[in-house]
């Protein structure tokens, strides 16, 4: 047996006055986990933190009667996942998300799908990420309701500590977001913009990743399934509110980052008004001089004022005074002032 194979899967077994923490492999758990590790008194959560397997997941599924389009699910990413109701399971896949420290492109996300069944819980990640450390440290260290609560209790803390995720991905943009707006008003460049729009793109992969969760929870809240005690639903219900408030907040971003890119472009469109004005006062100047220079320029055999003597100083000079008039008066206007 592969001592790799062996951690990818991890099961909890635990009651009001007991846990036990065990691993083995995906060849162990299709063969072993429904006659051998579900108990009636104890809830049973089976994490596989893989799902390269896909024979053993199978023959999992296979032992416990689970659809074939449910499996398939497993291992195919659906934009519109929702809780499907069997007769002795419940089965849903989310898409997770986790904060990056580095300005990647898109989120770091991965695909989980859940079976809820009587006293059982399984989840499949699609890599090896912990989204779970909290709800471990729960039932090792008997915090809560949840080793006293059902395997439905267990999934609402584990789809809190997905939620939980998504608000942490959120400050992390809020934290760039701050960043950036400071950058912007020191150094307007380009990459600046290319930041902000990376911002906005991994807003818009948030939001599609927190809506079908949205949709999840609201269909667990109002289930009547026996694998969901009524009283969990509230539960369930607050799960869709924290839902609601990753959206807020993800609008709120969203809106932030289009004022800073309406900015953006107000402080260019500045500059380069800035830049017009510049040429256009220099032109000002040089019209008048350009004028004088294109007359005495001209081939004409009568110009007295060819003739006279010390006639091109005076021309010359005559042109500086122009140009440091222009230059007055401009400055008294205030069109030379940069604000």
């Amino acid at each position: 047996m592969n001592s790799n194979d062996i951690t990818t899967c991890q099961i909890y077994k635990y009651d009001t006055d007991f846990f036990l923490i065990s691993k083995n492999s995906p060849a162990y758990f299709a063969k072993e986990f429904y006659s051998t590790e579900i108990q009636n008194d104890k809830v049973v959560w089976l994490n596989y933190h893989s799902i390269t397997d896909r024979i053993e997941i199978e023959k999992l599924c296979d032992s416990l009667r689970v659809d074939k389009l449910a499996v398939e699910d497993i291992f195919e990413k659906k934009r519109r996942p929702k809780v499907e109701d069997y007769s002795s399971y419940l089965f849903f896949s989310i898409q997770s998300a986790l904060p990056d420290e580095q300005n990647v492109f898109v989120l770091e996300q991965e695909q989980i799908s859940f079976i809820l069944g009587k006293n059982y819980l399984i989840s499949f990640q699609e890599k090896s990420s912990d989204h779970f450390i909290e709800v471990r440290e729960r039932i090792e260290k008997k915090r809560g309701k949840i080793r006293s609560k059902g395997p439905d209790f267990l999934l609402f803390r584990m789809l809190e500590a997905i939620i939980d995720n998504y608000f942490e991905v959120l400050e992390r943009i809020t934290e760039i977001t701050s960043e950036l707006e400071t950058r912007l008003l020191h150094n307007s460049s380009s990459e600046t913009l290319k930041l902000i729009e990376l911002q906005k793109r991994k807003l818009d992969q948030l939001r599609k990743i927190v809506l079908p969760l949205k949709e999840a929870t609201s269909q667990l809240e109002k289930t009547q399934s026996h694998l969901i005690d009524t009283e969990n639903h509230y539960y369930f219900q607050d799960l869709r509110e924290n839902c609601l408030s990753v959206l807020e907040e993800i609008d709120t971003n969203k809106q932030i980052l289009d004022g800073m890119t309406n900015l953006y472009y107000a402080i260019q469109g500045q500059k380069m008004n800035e830049i017009m004005k510049l040429l256009t006062i220099v032109s000002a100047i040089f019209i008048p001089l350009t004028f004088i220079a294109g007359v005495y320029g001209m081939n004409f055999k009568n110009m007295p004022e060819l003739e006279t003597k010390n006639g091109y100083f005076f021309t010359l000079g005559a042109m500086f005074l122009i140009a440091l008039l222009c230059i007055l008066y401009f400055k008294k206007r205030g069109w030379l002032n940069k604000k």
